[in-house]
């Protein structure tokens, strides 16, 4: 345990590393904290159990712990039991906090997405280390293994396993878990961040842990609940276009959520769906929360929805971001964020912007679709 909180000030940028300076850092310490964001994807989960028993391997003691549950379509990968979820008052957990050295922090660069762990991780008095691919880290980490050309956080571990120069560490599950992080953040390798060095990084899971892609896409993506299924005939209903068909969205209310029996965990990657439209340049999937309206942004190579993103005080990558816009309402976050589309991407401004009047109207029409 640390005598006292050692990471920087806010004026102070992280120390920015590469894959052998991280290791580095991992040879001179034991014990370990990984953790990533709230409403962790394929990519958070995959790189966090990939390094943990990656470490393992390397003799270290690993702790994984996130403020949100493990994902039920991803409880499948291995040693995903490992992985827990933070509880007020656990006293083992309060020293696995307070013991590690390090604590790493994966696919995510903001402490607001780190939800109750991000005081302990920041107070706690641990180097904090960053292993992540999204742009503009904030200042509090000590330490950053960070490249946002990366095409997601697991290609970053594989960069870091390499540099021990011992391929026989990468098992089975390491591959499987590192494959399926790559896999699902890539959208199946489709998504521009894709790049040549992507496909060897692959090739040489596959071949160092000896694992076949079919199994583990079909785990993913074959096996989806009917509720799922009727929320995306729901949302693909309520598809709109903009801006002569180059921007495309689509909404989804707890009204929807109810009708089709689902949950937030059913919604899947819908706003891909609206990616899919011919002409779309940029697709958005408007959630509303009893709190706020989520969105998300997609778009196609030379779209860039990063800067949009932010205007609502959101980030990500420049083809796929997202935005929390707390307490607003479904209407007034189509009427915002579409209204701002033209400052942001190469489309046309439209005529008059839809009155609060008109713009409560859409809104209505399209929890009309609810039913």
């Amino acid at each position: 345990m640390h005598d006292g909180p050692q990471h920087h000030s806010p004026q102070t940028p992280p120390h920015r590393m590469s894959a052998a300076a991280a290791h580095a850092l991992i040879d001179a310490h034991e014990h370990f904290l990984l953790t990533t964001h709230i409403s962790p994807d394929g990519d958070a989960i995959g790189s966090e159990l990939g390094l943990a028993r990656y470490l393992r391997h390397l003799g270290k003691s690993v702790t994984i712990l996130n403020d949100d549950d493990l994902p039920d379509h991803l409880a499948w990968l291995p040693e995903a039991g490992r992985i827990e979820t933070l509880v007020e008052g656990d006293v083992a957990q309060q020293k696995a906090l307070a013991e590690a050295e390090v604590a790493v922090v994966l696919d995510t660069n903001a402490a607001e997405r780190l939800g109750e762990l991000a005081e302990p991780v920041r107070q706690g008095g641990t180097e904090v280390l960053l292993i992540d691919h999204h742009t503009e880290p904030e200042d509090w980490f000590d330490h950053a293994f960070q490249r946002d050309t990366a095409a997601a956080t697991a290609e970053l571990i594989c960069e870091l396993i390499d540099e021990a120069g011992r391929p026989e560490l990468i098992d089975a599950q390491i591959a499987t878990t590192l494959y399926t992080g790559l896999m699902t953040d890539t959208g199946s390798f489709r998504y521009s961040s894709v790049t040549p060095q992507v496909h060897r990084t692959t090739a040489t899971l596959l071949e160092r842990g000896g694992i076949s892609p079919a199994p583990i896409h079909s785990a993913l993506y074959d096996n989806r609940s009917l509720a799922s299924l009727r929320l995306l005939g729901r949302a693909l209903e309520r598809i709109q276009l903009r801006y002569d068909g180059a921007v495309g969205y689509t909404s989804i209310t707890p009204e929807v959520l109810e009708a089709a029996g689902a949950g937030p965990e059913d919604k899947g990657d819908l706003v891909s769906h609206v990616m899919s439209v011919q002409g779309v340049r940029a697709a958005l999937l408007f959630t509303e929360t009893e709190g706020g309206t989520k969105v998300s942004f997609r778009s196609e190579d030379d779209t860039h929805v990063d800067g949009w993103a932010r205007r609502f005080d959101g980030g990500g990558h420049r083809n796929a971001s997202g935005a929390y816009l707390e307490g607003y309402s479904l209407e007034r976050a189509l009427r915002d964020v579409l209204g701002a589309a033209p400052q942001f991407i190469d489309v046309e401004e439209e005529g008059p912007a839809l009155s609060d009047e008109d713009t409560a109207r859409l809104a209505a029409a399209m929890k009309a679709q609810s039913g």
